[in-house]
């Protein structure tokens, strides 16, 4: 099963966004964060998030690229919990337990999303506001004959 984790090439994201997501972070589409948005809430770092940010699940940043890549059950049901916490926290659920299926509902929609890509594919997000709401359109980028691993550090210096 694949799930998409945050990647950054450069620290833009650090200056785009009001609060960025962690590399290697998890994430989601996390639209329903501007269900209730209009025009006039679309200004500065908001904007770029509602534009173009997937919502990281552990700081509820938000990247502008995320990375196929596998994951295990077990994090996923973690996974589940804690964005069913989120909405309890942020969005006014009345517990996790009444929040869980709206938690499974976006995961599932992520894996689904994740499920016919192979590792290291990158996906992009781009939202626009229309007159029946949020319309969100994804851009899957191929991996390279380079995979990502090759440009990230893994394990000890000192093998």
């Amino acid at each position: 099963m694949n799930l998409a984790r945050a990647i950054h090439f450069d620290e833009s994201d650090q200056r785009v966004y009001a609060s960025p997501a962690r590399t290697s972070e998890w994430c989601i589409s996390g639209g329903f964060e501007f269900s209730n948005w209009t025009e006039g809430d679309l200004t500065g770092k908001a904007r770029q998030a509602f534009a173009n940010g997937w919502l990281g699940l552990e700081t509820g940043g938000r990247v502008t690229f995320v990375a196929v890549t596998q994951v295990e059950p077990a994090e996923l049901e973690a996974l589940t919990r804690a964005l069913a916490q989120h909405f309890v926290t942020y969005y006014g659920a009345p517990s996790v337990e009444a929040a869980l299926p709206v938690a499974q509902e976006e995961i599932a929609q992520m894996v689904e999303l994740c499920a016919d890509h192979d590792p290291n594919t990158l996906l992009t997000v781009a939202r626009e506001l229309t007159e029946a709401g949020v319309k969100e359109a994804f851009r899957v980028i191929q991996p390279q004959d380079a995979g990502l691993d090759q440009f990230a550090i893994h394990g000890s210096l000192d093998d």
